[in-house]
């Protein structure tokens, strides 16, 4: 897990993640917090927190490193596992090397709604899955595929891209539940249209716009 200044969700997070059934370790990656997150990180005391330059790929490629399990989960600080997740996935046969859940928000809006229903539509239809849908995948899988970017915007969806060209990854039925500040702080439309804008200019391999929506909110 991933955290910078996550003082704010990261105990609905790992509520969620203590509360799952089976066995597992939690690594948190702090890129340089200055709030209260590592003191919630280290008032639990199964928890390994690392340290590692600021920047998810970076962050998450130092924790998969000391990772011991068959299986990597990639959880982002303000996002919620469902119900036995880590259960489900340990579960999963040897032909499964990869996957993620389905996405919705915290917020009821119904233009988040739809949001959350294009994202899971687009998943649905290409296999590549954005971080904020916990992807998992076998260890040696992904150090096969030489972790996550490092220095670049929207990590995840291009190792997604280099993931599927070797593996068809999994959506499971669970759906994970991100915290819906960044788009209601951002406004709910104007972070759709922007969205739509990035993923465009992605794949017309265009510079990509408003690069501010990757900022942090908190």
């Amino acid at each position: 897990m991933p955290v910078l200044n996550e003082a704010i969700t990261l105990p609905g997070t790992l509520g969620k993640v203590f509360s799952q059934s089976g066995e597992f370790e939690v690594i948190v990656v702090d890129g340089g917090s200055t709030d209260n997150t590592r003191a919630i990180v280290q008032a639990y005391p199964g928890i390994k927190l690392l340290s590692a330059t600021t920047g998810r790929a970076s962050q998450m490629n130092a924790g998969a490193k000391q990772a011991k399990a068959e299986w990597l989960l990639f959880l982002h600080a303000d996002t919620l596992l469902p119900k036995d997740a880590v259960l489900a996935i340990s579960r999963l046969p040897d032909s499964i090397q990869t996957g993620g859940f389905q996405h919705c928000f915290s917020g009821k809006s119904r233009g988040l709604g739809l949001i959350s229903w294009l994202h899971n539509f687009r998943c649905r239809r290409t296999r590549v899955f954005y971080g904020d849908q916990a992807m998992f995948i076998r260890k040696t899988l992904f150090f096969e595929m030489g972790g996550f970017p490092e220095g670049v915007l929207m990590e995840d969806l291009i190792f997604g891209e280099r993931l599927v060209k070797v593996t068809s990854p999994l959506i499971l039925e669970q759906f994970v539940i991100t915290d819906s500040r960044k788009f209601e702080q951002h406004g709910i439309w104007l972070s759709l249209w922007r969205v739509i804008l990035i993923l465009l200019s992605h794949e017309l391999h265009l510079p990509i716009p408003v690069k501010k929506f990757f900022a942090n909110v908190r």
